[in-house]
């Protein structure tokens, strides 16, 4: 599953106790809009230190890629031979493969709306099964929406607190997703970890943003951000389609008592992958975006990345 050319990150929401804000997190938490930024320009090259999401530096392509069997589970043991990696349609050679459970930047993207009444308990739940399986060095950020965004905790390692937060929320109004989505992603700019996700809780789709669908998607493109979500009961198709583009995926969950199950999924696919590096065949740093697509001589595999970067620019 490709990462993708930025960061990838994760998301839920709730409330966290009085007091406990940074200056700069109580700044944000009165955001209700989220200003878009230009692309970054490409920082170093990964020769002292390979990231482990999707970017280009010069020449370099490091591609983050989920491979799960017919039954949904992790596939070990792969190697250079049983990818094949494209860019633009043109078959790139991959000189780099390494598999690794690394730290990572999460986002929580929390669904608060009034819809979300009776599925609360059993929400924060599956929120905190995820936190178990934490490792040293992982930390969390968490935005709770409903009628706005909220920030109501920058990158902590105290899961404590955000289950705190969580445990207080009061499902209310209506549901702005879109708005949600992208105060995440630019939040998670502030990321310390190279393996970045978004994970989505949420039970519909969205009626309250200001920001558009094909904003939305823009930003999503630019992002090194994975985004894996899961639909209560329903979905969004958008929600979907951002999820599979970034190299991460949505379920969803027909009824309550699947969720625990969805989450230890989505946690696999975070926590479980290859990273495939390649020098690319088109040297030209012209920012365009790049198409790429990863084959599997594996039939009864599958494989999930992110499906485009954007060169480095002059």
């Amino acid at each position: 599953m490709i990462t993708g050319v930025r960061r990838f990150a994760f998301v839920a929401a709730a409330l966290l106790a009085p007091g406990s804000l940074s200056a700069d997190d109580a700044d944000t938490r009165s955001e209700a809009t989220v200003a878009i930024t230009p692309r970054a320009r490409p920082g170093r090259a990964p020769d002292a230190l390979i990231p482990r999401s999707i970017r280009a530096d010069v020449k370099v392509v490091l591609i983050p890629v989920t491979v799960n069997d017919l039954f949904d589970r992790p596939v070990a043991g792969l190697s250079k031979d049983d990818f094949h990696v494209f860019e633009d349609n043109v078959e790139q050679k991959i000189v780099y493969l390494s598999l690794e459970d690394a730290p990572a930047s999460v986002g929580l993207i929390f669904d608060a709306s009034g819809s979300m009444r009776n599925k609360i308990e059993t929400s924060v739940a599956a929120v905190e099964q995820f936190f178990r399986t934490a490792l040293p060095g992982d930390e969390f950020l968490l935005v709770r929406f409903s009628d706005k965004p909220v920030l109501l905790t920058g990158f902590t390692d105290d899961v404590n607190q955000i289950s705190g937060w969580l445990h207080s929320t009061q499902p209310q109004g209506w549901t702005a997703l879109h708005d949600a989505i992208y105060l995440g992603i630019q939040k998670m700019k502030r990321a310390k970890n190279g393996r970045r996700a978004l994970l989505v809780l949420s039970d519909g789709g969205d009626n309250n943003s200001r920001y558009s669908a094909s904003e939305l998607r823009t930003l999503v493109r630019e992002a090194d951000v994975r985004i894996y979500s899961i639909g209560l009961l329903q979905g969004s198709r958008l929600l979907e389609r951002i999820s599979m583009e970034t190299g991460g995926r949505m379920i969803r969950v027909h009824k309550l008592d699947e969720l625990p199950d969805a989450v230890e999924k989505l946690s696999r696919d975070l926590r479980g992958q290859y990273l495939l590096g390649y020098y690319s065949s088109n040297v030209q740093n012209d920012g365009r975006y790049r198409k790429v697509q990863v084959q599997l001589n594996q039939p009864e595999a599958h494989a999930s990345w992110r499906h485009g970067y954007y060169a480095p620019e002059q």
